[in-house]
């Protein structure tokens, strides 16, 4: 259970125009230590609690372990959660054989946007968009349990 992911800032708001679909998602973390961060999210009309694990050096691959709980579970486990519950919409684009997922922040977020690619090894070859921007793949302030307790509004 890694996973091996690259993430990219987004410079233009394309992706939408290619987008297959798009869901609103409200998420809060129960423990956002870097060794073992438990996420509770709902993402559409599902709930899940997830636990990653520490990021490797390159911050490409983690432990991720999943399992989807309902609605009402998580809606019930975010009233516990730490500080900092985060709403976005996310739009998966396919592309090649891959799909990006890119998140529009709202709240104390708005203004970011972040794609996301899974890949099956860190150095799999991927198809980049013109849309994608810089890659923060490693960069510890664009991680969700990060931006639950210092959001994009007070980078200033």
């Amino acid at each position: 259970m890694i996973e091996i992911e690259r993430k990219f800032l987004v410079k233009s708001e394309v992706y939408k125009t290619k987008a297959s679909t798009k869901t609103r998602i409200v998420q809060g973390f129960l423990n956002t230590d870097p060794n073992r961060t438990v996420r509770i999210r709902i993402k559409g009309d599902l709930g899940y609690i997830t636990v990653k694990g520490k990021s490797n050096e390159t911050g490409t691959s983690r432990f991720e372990w999943e399992k989807e709980i309902s609605v009402e579970e998580a809606d019930a486990l975010l009233k516990l959660c730490e500080k900092g519950i985060l709403e976005k919409s996310r739009y998966e684009i396919p592309l090649g054989n891959h799909v990006y997922e890119v998140d529009e922040f709202y709240g104390d977020n708005l203004g970011l946007t972040v794609a996301e690619i899974e890949l099956i090894s860190e150095n799999e070859m991927f198809d980049k968009p013109d849309w994608l921007g810089k890659e923060v793949t490693g960069e510890v302030k664009y991680y969700n349990s990060q931006l639950s307790k210092n959001p994009f509004i007070n980078w200033g």
